[in-house]
């Protein structure tokens, strides 16, 4: 035992005596010379120059491992050895091959082109497995973006003479793996199909084949935790909380399963209100007016957002720029109830330094600095920043609009950033569609909305129908003269096929010169100059003999202006609010045409309900001659199709019984009330029913003849509609049945139009 012990710790001595003399052997040398072996395509000089070692310096086993990581560390060798041969340094080297080509296989829904720019390998460059790796890993976000979560992808490597390789990525997209359900747990007051009409996700079903929304995206999930805590306190519900939202892909890999589990938490009422004011000598009973939630009410956080905005406009508008309305929420638990108080105060004054416009590279900087509601300066104010971001948004000339406020060289001074990314605005668009007034219809449309980086717009459009054609020819200056007003012309011509109404085809070919100018943020005047020749022509030989006489050329000039007033929460879809308009024109100005012209009307929209909207719209319109002179057929009104539905285009007024051709009339009103709502469908479907009811009338034609019937009757029809905005563009369908009529109206029940650009 004990002779055992002491051969051990012999031979232990002997390897450390051993090993540290080789060490002090090698630490002894220098390095005398390196050679480098295996390079073929990289000079070995360039290889020496990556290594951590020089002629001269000592050899130690720290300094060979040092250069061995550096040389693996540039990623231009697949291999490295380091080998010592007395004070030479041997550096084998094997070489990662080049790429030659990358190329993609069996991707049919992602073409090359998409898949080309997310992968950082290219041609020529030196080919890596980690950077393989890298692009595959990068692939597979790609496809998982695109709701293919079966997706599967092979790289390939074929080896090509002169150490180079063709990299082929095989791909076996899968199909998209779409949600088969979400549910909710937790939820008591509401069900589980009311929370998913307020998420973006969608459950998969036959008829989403036109969206996107029932594939799984965990961008889209974070999304929608956000819409569920906004609706919940909307509801009033202030103790909302989200526990968990879980996405579980099925074994198959073909659906996902959605788990959102909440708590809903109490329901609370509006308690006390009150405006608690640090600004000294201000009555803060005026902002009563401002506040949009009452007490008694259910707490709705959009409300209370509402009137916070509301109430920093107001204080703005009394001058004080620099507050801070901040709402202080007081929940009684006991009681469910919430007492608010908004808390205002006066922040530091601070003013604008400077105002610096980044990433434009076409758009000068005076197009974004007009939409500017501050300038170097004026005081900061943060509502009057959030309103010029919006105005450049509306611009349409930027995919991102970001605006930072940072300190600038003094304390009260301060520095506005805005960082905008450029993107397209020339538009070339193709459109087709149908329509029961003018028939199947195709439009070619060119049109450049930031003209040369001016914010100028430039119109260039063709319309073909069965009953009309016209081509046109627009341009627009929206700050004329660096001033808020807008500036421009039109071009036109327009032929129409008016035989099946009033038995004559005509021409209109003409230019206006017109110029727009805000009163206020919601009132707005255009002032329009128009010249134009008007032709009838091609009358048939049966036609009225009122119609006869009018055949011929007749010119034109005409000054009008249209004054506007606008609220609405939407131009396309609107759902709430005021539009106003007022109409006026007289010619007389050297054409043959001398007349005075005036329309006005009103359209209200009011939202009875959730997805319900009560829309009130009325209108009257005069023309009369002067100096003797009568007004001509195509200077009259007409009514019927659009705006009276149940009856054909110019289908009720003035009429000559013995041709049955339509003279139009020289006074009008008319109404509608409808109601808009939901019919049952998914609401992402753009589905809605109408009911609605048209009323109105057409008369007083300067002729006098027996044959001729003018009567002031009110016409009135009732119907039901359907609309869809569909993916290819809105379509609607009226049948509407009039209810007081004349025997000589023309009908006309079903009315269909349908158009739409690509």
């Amino acid at each position: 035992m004990n002779m055992s012990v002491s051969r051990f710790i012999f031979c232990f001595l002997a390897v450390v005596i051993f090993t540290v003399s080789a060490s002090q052997s090698m630490a002894q040398q220098r390095i005398q010379q390196i050679e480098v072996s295996g390079a073929e395509r990289i000079d070995p000089t360039t290889v020496m120059s990556y290594l951590d070692l020089k002629v001269g310096e000592e050899l130690n086993r720290q300094s060979l491992d040092r250069a061995l990581k550096s040389l693996f560390s540039t990623g231009l060798f697949a291999d490295v050895t380091i080998d010592q041969r007395g004070s030479t340094i041997i550096v084998n080297v094997v070489e990662n091959p080049i790429i030659n080509q990358i190329a993609f296989e069996g991707n049919d829904k992602l073409d090359d082109e998409e898949l080309q720019p997310e992968i950082q390998l290219r041609p020529r460059q030196v080919f890596t497995r980690t950077k393989v790796q890298a692009d595959v890993s990068r692939l597979y976000q790609i496809y998982r973006r695109n709701g293919r979560f079966s997706a599967n992808i092979d790289p390939k490597i074929i080896r090509l003479d002169q150490n180079r390789v063709n990299l082929v990525f095989e791909i076996d997209e899968g199909p998209v793996t779409k949600i088969k359900s979400i549910r909710f747990v937790g939820n008591k007051r509401f069900d589980d199909d009311r929370l998913r009409s307020e998420i973006s996700t969608k459950e998969t079903t036959w008829y989403r084949f036109i969206t996107a929304d029932d594939r799984y995206d965990p961008d889209r999930l974070s999304y929608d935790q956000e819409l569920l805590r906004r609706f919940y306190l909307a509801q009033g519900y202030a103790d909302f909380e989200l526990v968990s939202a879980i996405a579980e892909l099925s074994s198959d890999r073909d659906h996902f399963f959605i788990t959102f589990t909440l708590n809903e938490g109490k329901r609370y009422r509006v308690g006390k209100i009150d405006i608690a004011s640090r600004i000294r000598d201000f009555d803060s009973s005026v902002l009563q007016e401002t506040i949009k939630i009452e007490s008694g009410d259910w707490y709705n956080a959009d409300r209370v957002q509402e009137s916070v905005d509301a109430m920093t406009d107001k204080l703005g508008d009394l001058q004080y720029a620099f507050v801070n309305v901040r709402p202080n929420v007081n929940r009684n638990r006991q009681d469910a109830t919430i007492d608010l108080t908004f808390e205002i105060s006066e922040s530091p004054r601070v003013f604008v330094e400077r105002i610096n416009v980044n990433g434009n590279v076409r758009t000068l900087d005076k197009v974004v600095r007009r939409e500017m509601l501050l300038v170097e300066g004026d005081p900061f104010n943060k509502s009057k920043l959030s309103r010029s971001e919006q105005r450049i948004r509306n611009l349409d000339f930027f995919e991102t609009v970001n605006m930072n406020a940072k300190p600038g060289s003094a304390p009260d001074k301060t520095v506005v950033d805005v960082d905008v990314a450029e993107k397209s605005t020339g538009e070339l668009s193709v459109g087709a569609g149908f329509s029961t007034s003018d028939g199947p219809l195709a439009d070619v449309r060119i049109r450049e909305r930031n003209l040369m980086g001016k914010g100028q717009d430039l119109l260039l459009s063709t319309t073909l129908a069965g009953e009309r054609t016209q081509f046109d020819l627009s341009f627009t200056e929206p700050y004329f003269l660096n001033r808020d007003v807008s500036a421009g012309f039109d071009l036109f011509h327009v032929t129409r096929d008016l035989q099946s109404e009033s038995s004559f085809d005509q021409r209109r070919t003409g230019g206006a010169l017109r110029i727009g100018y805000p009163w206020s943020e919601r009132w707005r005047q255009t002032v329009r100059f128009r010249g134009e020749r008007n032709t009838i022509e091609n009358v048939d030989g049966n036609a009225s003999r009122f119609i006869r006489d009018q055949e011929g050329e007749r010119d034109t000039l005409a000054l009008s202006q249209r004054l506007t007033y606008d609220n609405r929460d939407s131009i396309l879809f609107p759902t709430e609010g005021w539009y106003l308009w007022l109409d006026t024109e007289v010619t007389g100005f050297g054409g043959d045409s001398q007349y005075v012209s005036g329309k006005t009307g009103a359209s209200f929209y009011y939202p009875v309900m959730d997805q319900v909207v009560l829309n009130l719209l009325g209108e009257v319109g005069a023309v009369e001659g002067y100096n003797d002179k009568t007004v001509a057929i195509n200077e009259r009104y007409y009514l019927g199709d659009s705006t009276l539905r149940g009856f054909d285009q110019a289908g009720v007024g003035p009429r000559d019984t013995s041709t049955d051709d339509a003279l139009g009339g020289n006074r009008f009103y008319r109404g509608t009330a409808e109601l808009s709502f939901p019919i049952g469908l998914p609401e992402e479907l753009g589905v809605q029913g109408h009911a609605f009811g048209d009323a109105g009338s057409l008369y007083e034609v300067e002729v006098s003849d027996p044959s001729v019937v003018d009567e002031n009757v009110i016409r009135a029809s009732l119907g039901l509609g359907l609309s869809w905005r569909s993916p290819f563009g809105p379509v609607r369908v009226d049948f509407a049945v009039p209810v007081a009529k004349e025997d000589y109206d023309e009908e006309k029940n079903f009315r269909f139009n349908f158009g739409t650009r690509f």
